[in-house]
């Protein structure tokens, strides 16, 4: 009882911290809107007044998924957008699911590890810049990290206490993070893949998985349903193509003149590049889609929204270009240490990681898109450290007392 108290007053100051720092940022400096912010805000806007659902355009579309525009309507209209400023109201909400993602990123690690890596893990989240600075950036980061966590949670808790219950739950969730970054939807696949390749048990997979993809189409069928109504098409998630043809110019050099796009949709222009570039510049093609879009996705740390002046959040003398490479190298190396024994319930966090960043290989590569991935990796660096520590105390106490305290499903026996 002692221990849970204790557990639970370091958490609600590391929520307390988290929350300081998310407010005074926003409070404190001057936010930008980038591009997709402000059309964001349009669409938003637009969809309110004059009930038309579209992307940069004043005819419907399906450009992008609706969850991030009806969150953004819902702070509006909640507000009386057309009296008050709603934007900072947007980013007060989002500081509220930013904690609420703190606090399962210390349940989901905890249920992995134990109360210290859960504790250990919030902290470090909680003070990590670019989970601060998302905050102030009108975008689907912060909502989304939230979801993911959510589902994430659900889908290890299935995989602990099987039940066609939790599995559609755990598709529910994840239908609302594919609303808001539609990128997720594989981890369905990917999720039970593993869970397949672990317990062989293919029986249970079928049912869980069944579960888990009608709890999924229940959340998105009213986006389908629009679609064909509105648009006579049926788009699973969203038709936007820009970011995969961008995502086929090296190094972002726009100008290289490999295709001629006249006449051509963007999805036609990112094939022929795709096609043309590959057998003409294999070198750099297989360097660019490789080893150039891991530097651009996880070399530097996400720097928010644009804020001005600029606010380090953590002490001074800690660059958090290097605070955020120091997680990314430790996330490495715990990975590898999972993949040792790789039957465990945490593995699947590496197995999540692993193909977000395969997905995001296909398309334009930016640091905004590590903030997605990053309170997994920090969750796999606090189970690997923390149980490390614990496993070479046992040893410790084993030989000098012969007493240890037991096993549990950690990274390692403790």
């Amino acid at each position: 009882m002692r221990r849970k108290i204790v557990a639970g007053v370091a958490l609600l100051v590391i929520l307390i911290v988290g929350g300081w720092l998310r407010v005074d940022f926003l409070r404190s400096v001057e936010h930008g809107m980038s591009p997709d912010a402000i059309n964001y805000d349009t669409m938003t806007r637009q969809l309110l007044e004059d009930g038309i659902y579209a992307y940069g355009d004043t005819k419907p579309n399906a450009k992008i998924a609706p969850g991030y525009p009806l969150f953004l309507a819902a702070v509006y209209k909640l507000v009386d957008y057309q009296v008050h400023d709603p934007l900072p109201w947007v980013r007060y909400v989002q500081v509220l699911f930013s904690l609420a993602s703190l606090w399962l990123i210390f349940r989901m690690t905890k249920e992995l590890s134990n109360e210290i890596a859960g504790l250990l893990a919030a902290f470090i989240a909680a003070v990590y810049p670019p989970l601060v600075w998302a905050n102030g950036a009108v975008l689907t980061e912060v909502l989304g990290i939230f979801f993911m966590l959510a589902f994430i949670y659900a889908q290890i808790r299935t995989f602990r206490a099987p039940s066609g219950r939790l599995a559609f739950v755990t598709g529910l969730l994840l239908g609302l993070t594919v609303l808001i970054r539609p990128e997720f939807m594989p981890l369905l696949l990917a999720n039970y893949l593993f869970y397949w390749l672990w317990k062989r048990d293919t029986k249970r997979l079928l049912k869980l998985f069944a579960c888990s993809a009608a709890g999924l189409a229940l959340v998105l069928m009213p986006w389908w349903v629009r679609n064909v109504v509105t648009l006579n098409e049926l788009v699973v998630t969203a038709t936007q193509a820009n970011p995969f043809k961008a995502g086929t110019y090296p190094d972002k050099n726009y100008d290289d003149n490999l295709v001629d796009p006249s006449g051509k949709t963007e999805m036609e222009v990112a094939v022929e590049r795709l096609k043309k570039g590959f057998s003409t510049q294999p070198e750099v093609y297989i360097k660019w889609y490789t080893i150039g879009k891991l530097e651009h996705i996880y070399g530097s740390a996400y720097l928010g929204g644009g804020h001005h002046p600029y606010d380090n959040i953590l002490p001074s003398a800690v660059n958090p270009n290097d605070f955020h490479r120091w997680l990314v190298f430790f996330g490495l190396a715990a990975a590898l240490a999972l993949a040792c024994r790789w039957k465990q319930t945490a593995t699947l966090l590496v197995v999540i990681v692993v193909t977000m960043t395969l997905i995001r290989l296909a398309f334009v590569p930016e640091y905004r898109y590590n903030v997605m991935s990053m309170p997994l990796i920090i969750i796999v660096d606090c189970i690997v450290v923390i149980n490390v520590v614990c496993w070479s105390y046992d040893k410790w106490r084993r030989r000098f007392t012969g007493k240890t305290r037991g096993d549990n499903d950690a990274a390692f026996p403790v």
